[in-house]
């Protein structure tokens, strides 16, 4: 007769994870299981994690007496700044852009826009012209002085003002000049006027052989 050999035997012990569970899908397989993470180590520039220090038993012997304060002498006490007088507060930045005249008002006009688009508040500009009043100015003095000036204590938008009206106006960050004609003399007092009503900016629009001439000797 033919030997038949004998199937080897498998225990259940030595058998793997089954591929095919009996409901017929295919078993997941099996993710590693993360262990402990390792302590990450410090950034450059900043100490690590700090752990207690074991407490220290100590004895009677090793306790300190505190003993009294002694009172030192007292520091000198620190003189307080001396006010700076409003006097000799910083004057006014001055710039100058060259213009005709009849050029004036439009340079005047595109110096605000500027302004306006660099973040100025509308109330912190005051426009003056030397001749020709603004037509802003015009048509708001056609509702009467009253109503004119009332805009202007608002102080929530540009103020137009001729030469002659400025003393009136009070001081803002910013004045513009347009030297747009009118006298030598309305010229010659409007210019020094608006740089006192100047707080921070004082920009004129004009001839500058005039300007200068005129802020040389007025400043």
């Amino acid at each position: 007769m033919p030997l038949i050999p004998e199937e080897p035997q498998i225990h259940e012990s030595a058998q793997g994870p089954r591929a095919t569970p009996a409901s017929g899908r295919t078993a997941p397989t099996p993710r590693p299981v993360p262990g402990p993470r390792p302590v990450a180590p410090p950034r450059p520039g900043r100490p690590g994690p700090l752990r207690p220090a074991p407490p220290v038993q100590r004895t009677p012997h090793d306790v300190a007496v505190a003993k009294p304060a002694v009172p030192g002498p007292a520091a000198p006490a620190t003189s307080a700044p001396t006010p700076v007088p409003a006097s000799v507060s910083a004057a006014p930045q001055i710039q100058l852009i060259p213009a005709s005249a009849a050029g004036a008002l439009d340079a005047a006009e595109e110096a605000v826009d500027l302004l306006l688009d660099s973040g100025r508040a509308p109330g912190e500009v005051l426009v003056i012209t030397t001749g020709e009043q603004h037509p802003w100015a015009t048509h708001e003095l056609s509702f009467g002085e009253a109503a004119y000036w009332a805009q202007h204590d608002a102080g929530d938008d540009v103020f137009y003002a001729d030469a002659t009206a400025a003393s009136r106006a009070a001081a803002r960050p910013v004045v513009v000049v347009a030297v747009n004609g009118g006298s030598a003399a309305a010229v010659a007092e409007g210019l020094p006027l608006a740089h006192t009503r100047a707080g921070a900016l004082l920009i004129v629009c004009g001839d500058p052989q005039q300007i200068n001439s005129v802020l040389g000797a007025g400043v």
